[in-house]
């Protein structure tokens, strides 16, 4: 396997409304990350990602660029982010930018010059179509809820946006619009920065004619109508060798709609497209017929087998990106862990497990203090569009609203978007001023400045255990192999190259466990565990995590 320092890297994931407000607005800016930088450096996190901080009207907070090329005010200047850059890199790490590559804002020049009329030059930068007896050109969905189609009066024909009306889907096949998003690129990187996370980049290709969709179940829609079109990996090929192959960069393409039957095409070695892509195997595990808001219960080997299946996919010529949260979903330790009685442990297993896999580990900001989903009593309190526009359908629809607000609270992207918190002082630290969205309660209890005095904490935790991956490379390069994979409690693999072998376990729940596994135990030393009791190698207490290795040679 080639080793690369992209393969090796942890990325550290800042949404810049949430982080730090420098400025007192009650929003986060670019002198609020700088001011910040040592404490990411301390972590031992090598790239920086920032969600998107270009000029926009924030429908979506920022996936709607109104100017690619000019800083959002409210985060600061053009200077301010060149010195952020500078000093990102004068600490030794690097910066990955988002790239909105799918759509622009609707106030972007291309599209108001677009809809000015049918016969202009703009007008094929984005998908204008009649509408079919008396409504839109078909039955394609927003992802945030509603119709992808949007009448325009002016011209009496409708634009597709997949996402929100203000965010219309560019037309890829026109190569003007290739090639201006090329130059975009390629003035960033000029600039110096180090890489893109280029969002929801499966679904730029899209299907000749437009034709509606067969599926009830929105998931299938993705996958099999929006996602992975039949022109995308030309695309993608174009971009890597007018741009990409130019600079010493790393990629990640956001993958709605990329399954297992797709994902190698994306990231193998050989076809000079990305680097990794992030699936949603494990992200939409959760999901309903009817999609987020509408949860289901899963068992152990289901999540399992999510990683199983694609470290086998990606391991010949591939690689893999590992995170088990974002921006655009609930926290971590709420979803995947238990946030009330064990929650200190089992965010300590959850950084293990993350930090254990194959393949680039990406952290998303306030996890490495454990910061849990949030439960605001109405709807009046949440921000996120797609939440706002799934509580509209469900409303529509006469859904029972107390048990879809219980759904919210345990799905909504804002679960992820609260204010980072620092410390027990007013708004947790975050702003001097009430900030743009409320700050979890429980900032009083959970913030850096507590965990930076404990040793035993979850922050400090995290910091041990990014070591930890970094003094042992086969935690990065090694052969993966699941153990005793039908088992409801434990997740266990093996990690190992030619000279050493570890085997991580995890006990994915409320009770001991005793793990029954013929494991020959002299031979293994625990060199790592989240639980400070004494018990045999292979007992757990709840949410117990331990780290065993042997050497080979």
């Amino acid at each position: 396997m080639k080793s690369t320092w992209w393969k090796e890297a942890i990325v550290y994931q800042i949404y810049p409304r949430s982080f730090y407000d420098s400025s007192g607005n009650g929003i986060g800016d670019l002198r609020g990350i700088i001011q910040k930088l040592d404490y990411i450096k301390s972590l031992g996190v090598d790239v920086i990602w920032l969600c998107p901080i270009y000029d926009s009207p924030n429908d979506d907070n920022g996936y709607d660029i109104r100017n690619y090329r000019k800083i959002m005010l409210e985060f600061g200047t053009e200077q301010d982010f060149d010195e952020l850059l500078k000093e990102i890199h004068d600490r030794g790490m690097k910066l990955l930018m988002d790239l909105v590559a799918n759509h622009t804002s609707d106030e972007h020049q291309w599209f108001t010059a677009s809809k000015a009329s049918k016969n202009n030059t703009y007008r094929d930068y984005y998908y204008w179509r009649p509408g079919k007896n008396g409504g839109p050109p078909n039955n394609w969905k927003s992802f945030f809820g509603g119709s992808a189609w949007e009448y325009d009066e002016q011209t009496d024909e409708y634009y597709l946006h997949l996402f929100t009306k203000k965010q219309p889907d560019l037309n890829w096949e026109n190569s003007k619009v290739r090639n201006g998003l090329y130059d975009i690129m390629d003035f960033w990187f000029q600039k110096g920065i180090d890489g893109f996370r280029m969002d929801v980049i499966s679904l730029i290709s899209k299907l000749d004619n437009l034709p509606d969709s067969p599926f009830e179940n929105f998931q299938k829609t993705i996958t099999q109508i929006y996602a992975n079109g039949p022109n995308i990996h030309t695309y993608i090929q174009e971009m890597n060798k007018k741009v990409l192959s130019k600079y010493d960069v790393m990629t990640v393409g956001e993958g709605p709609g990329i399954d297992l039957n797709h994902g190698i095409s994306y990231v193998h070695e050989d076809r000079n497209e990305l680097n990794m892509v992030f699936h949603f195997g494990h992200m939409f595990i959760h999901n309903g017929p009817e999609g987020k808001y509408d949860p289901i219960d899963i068992e152990l080997p289901t999540f399992k087998n999510v990683f199983n299946d694609w470290d086998n996919h990606l391991k010949d010529g591939g690689w893999g990106s590992i995170y088990l949260g974002n921006h655009d979903f609930s926290r971590m330790v709420s979803r995947f862990g238990n946030d009330k009685e064990y929650w200190e442990i089992s965010a300590k297993l959850l950084a293990t497990l993350l930090l254990t896999l194959r393949g680039t580990v990406y952290m998303y900001q306030g996890d490495e203090i454990g910061m849990t989903n949030v439960a605001f009593p109405t709807i009046e309190d949440y921000n996120d569009v797609e939440t706002l526009g799934s509580w509209k359908d469900a409303l529509e629809k006469g859904k029972d609203m107390e048990a879809f607000l219980e759904n919210v609270h345990r799905q909504s992207r804002d679960n992820a978007r609260t204010p980072f918190q620092w410390s027990s002082d007013n708004f947790g630290g975050f702003s001097e001023r009430s900030p743009w969205i409320k700050v979890n309660e429980n900032y009083v209890k959970i913030n850096v400045l507590e965990q930076e005095k404990r040793a035993s904490s979850i922050l400090n935790y995290y910091r041990e255990m990014i070591s930890f991956r970094k003094e042992n490379i086969v935690l990065v390069y090694g052969d993966y192999e699941s153990l005793d994979n039908d088992h409801k409690k434990i997740y266990a693999y093996r990690r190992w190259d030619d000279k050493d072998e570890f085997v991580v376990i995890h006990n994915f729940s409320n009770h001991e466990v005793i793990w029954k596994f013929p494991l020959e135990e002299a031979s293994y030393k625990l060199v790592k565990t989240n639980v400070d009791t004494k018990t045999d190698l292979l007992e757990f207490a709840p949410w117990q995590t331990k780290i065993l290795k042997r050497h080979i040679a």
